[in-house]
């Protein structure tokens, strides 16, 4: 067996017995507190049934596989009302600042999140409000748009006509929750390119590899101005590689076999989100958790729905013909393309280097091959243009 499959095997080996192990300590800690603990993470969660307010939904596709693939939408509230929330300078909000479509394969032994520009324009189709009354769609308008009229109802129905995929599930998440959650497990570690002065928003950071705590961690997400030129695409890819990371320190065993950590990150995560009735209790989600024992860590990947820029406006997006390719690969429970794939950020891979000043010529990897040396050098050029050590 090659060297990568067995260290995979043992990983998986490693944390599934670090979660039993875990279980047991818990329970041996806090005897008769289980319960009690139980049902007030049981009755943090917020569930809402939205399929009343979904039409000409698509079919799912059979594919093989003990089980059935999972597509859950998730998507960051972009309100900034709570404490603190208004980091950037704005107020209101109300749309979804961060949408990811989440594809869970039949066999369970891969997992790829899909991240989707909140300013790309889109043909946004009719969607049902809470009310029962029409939302009536538009031409060339910004995605998120659906969330600020139609909540996850509408941005389900959006992602749905457009993609031909169906939505299994959905999960919201607003900013408190994120800065708790992250907090909960002491931190989750980034690489930053470089020095972030902004003092208009209040957002310093100094440049290398360095462990974010909860409102530091959300400037970082929400960063848009200095460390990225391209803005809302850097920022997402940052979101991705914070994403990856926190899964990363989640299954830790520094967290696993802390139950203190472990309880605090599940109690931050069930006040802080809202889901469908599927996955509206304990179980629920405890279920579907169990469903990814054994996914590894370097089977989780993320990236970015093919764009290009929109000819008329060049500051605006529309996703690319690349991307109705993506969309079949995923209704068919395909891997992700080639190239999606080389340029996918891991949960498996480190943060990035601890230099101070990365550059691509510093950091592409030694190779006899110009070919791959070219393509080493324009993913480390990439990497820096989105915010990210190389």
């Amino acid at each position: 067996m090659p060297d990568h499959l067995r260290a995979d095997r043992t990983h998986r080996r490693t944390v599934v017995r670090v979660v039993l192990v875990t279980q047991l300590v818990l329970a041996v800690l806090t005897a008769g507190g289980v319960t009690l603990a139980y049902r007030q993470l049981d009755g943090g969660i917020r569930s809402e049934d939205v399929t009343r307010m979904l039409t000409d939904r698509p079919e799912k596709e059979e594919v093989e596989g003990p089980m059935e693939p999972l597509n859950i939408l998730v998507m960051g509230t972009d309100d900034r009302s709570c404490e603190g929330c208004a980091i950037d300078g704005e107020a209101g909000g109300g749309g979804s600042d961060t949408t990811l479509l989440l594809h869970v394969s039949a066999d369970r032994q891969e997992a790829y999140g899909i991240s989707l520009p909140r300013d790309a324009l889109v043909t946004r189709p009719d969607c049902i409000g809470e009310d029962g009354e029409t939302i009536p769609g538009g031409e060339l308008e910004m995605f998120n748009t659906a969330f600020a009229l139609g909540g996850p109802a509408c941005t389900i129905q959006t992602m749905e006509q457009l993609t031909g995929v169906l939505i299994d599930h959905y999960v919201t998440v607003d900013f408190n929750g994120f800065v708790d959650m992250v907090d909960a497990v002491g931190g989750v570690e980034v690489c930053i390119p470089k020095d972030v002065n902004d003092p208009v928003r209040n957002i310093f950071f100094e440049a290398g590899t360095q462990t974010l705590e909860g409102r530091q961690a959300l400037n970082y997400v929400r960063e848009r101005y200095v460390l990225s030129a391209n803005s809302d695409i850097g920022r997402m890819k940052r979101q991705q590689a914070f994403i990856a990371s926190m899964v990363n320190k989640v299954v830790s065993a520094g967290t696993l076999t802390r139950p203190d950590r472990v309880y605090r990150f599940l109690s931050a995560a069930t006040r802080s989100i809202t889901v469908d009735e599927e996955l509206g209790s304990i179980p629920d989600l405890v279920d579907l958790a169990l469903q990814f024992r054994s996914t590894g860590l370097g089977d989780i990947e993320f990236v970015t729905v093919p764009n290009e820029a929109y000819e008329p406006d060049p500051n605006r997006l529309v996703w690319s013909d690349k991307a109705a390719k993506l969309w079949k690969r995923v209704a068919k429970d395909k891997g992700l393309p080639r190239k999606l794939d080389r340029g996918s950020i891991s949960a498996k891979d480190p943060v990035g280097t601890s230099s101070a000043d990365p550059t691509p010529t510093d950091t592409a990897s030694p190779t006899t091959d110009p070919e791959q040396a070219a393509e080493e050098q324009e993913e480390a050029a990439e990497a820096l243009a989105n915010g990210l050590c190389a």
